[in-house]
Parts: structure tokens; C-alpha cells; sequence
């Protein structure tokens, strides 16, 4: 239930104070909610295998997201941002996919 109330609370603060990103981050914010997605279907996943635990969740969620923006650096870097972003954004969508099939499969058991 806190989880939910603080869900509301971010959604209704950014709607009514519209927060902006700086234009040197807006590479980074794809691949940083992509990286986050990536961790909350890994986290379902494991709340429905009854293997959840809730440090590991803060670790995996906060380490996809550093890992992930820290490639798309490195590729800025290298002047191959592009390329590598793409890669971060393919691997992610396949391991969301793939915890997404999971969970289709742990709860409609099929």
C-alpha cells in the first residue's frame, strides 16, 4: 500500500510541478526507465516465484540504471552513442520479454 500511495504522489507532483531535464541528460532518460523497467519485471517475476527480497530489488533496480546510463556515456565518448544505446535498449527488451513471458506463464499457468 505505500508502494501505491507513493506512486500517486510522484505521478500528481510531476503533473502539477512539470519538472524539465537538462538537454546534456536526455540521452540518458530512455535508457534510465528502460534499465528501471527492466528491474520492476525482474522484481514481479520474483514476487510471484516467492524468491522476492527487497534488497536485491534496490540493488538490481539501482545498478541497471547507473550500468545502462554509464554505457551510453561511454559510447558518447567513443562517438558511438548511438549504437550502444541501441544495444542497451535490445538486451533490456529482451530480459523484460522474457520476465514478462514468466509471469504470463506463472499466472495464467500456460
Amino acid at each position: 500500500m505505500i508502494a501505491v500511495i507513493g506512486l500517486i504522489i510522484g505521478v500528481v507532483g510531476g503533473l502539477l510541478l512539470q519538472p524539465t531535464v537538462p538537454l546534456e541528460l536526455q540521452p540518458y532518460l530512455p535508457i534510465a526507465v528502460v534499465a528501471a523497467l527492466d528491474a520492476l519485471f525482474g522484481g514481479f517475476r520474483a514476487m510471484l516465484d516467492g524468491i522476492f527480497d527487497d534488497r536485491v530489488f534496490l540493488i538490481s533496480f539501482l545498478s541497471n540504471v547507473v550500468v545502462a546510463a554509464l554505457i551510453v556515456f561511454l559510447g558518447d565518448q567513443l562517438g558511438v552513442g548511438t549504437q550502444l544505446s541501441t544495444a542497451v535498449v535490445v538486451v533490456l527488451g529482451i530480459r523484460i520479454f522474457s520476465n514478462a513471458a514468466s509471469i504470463r506463464r506463472h499466472l495464467f499457468k500456460a
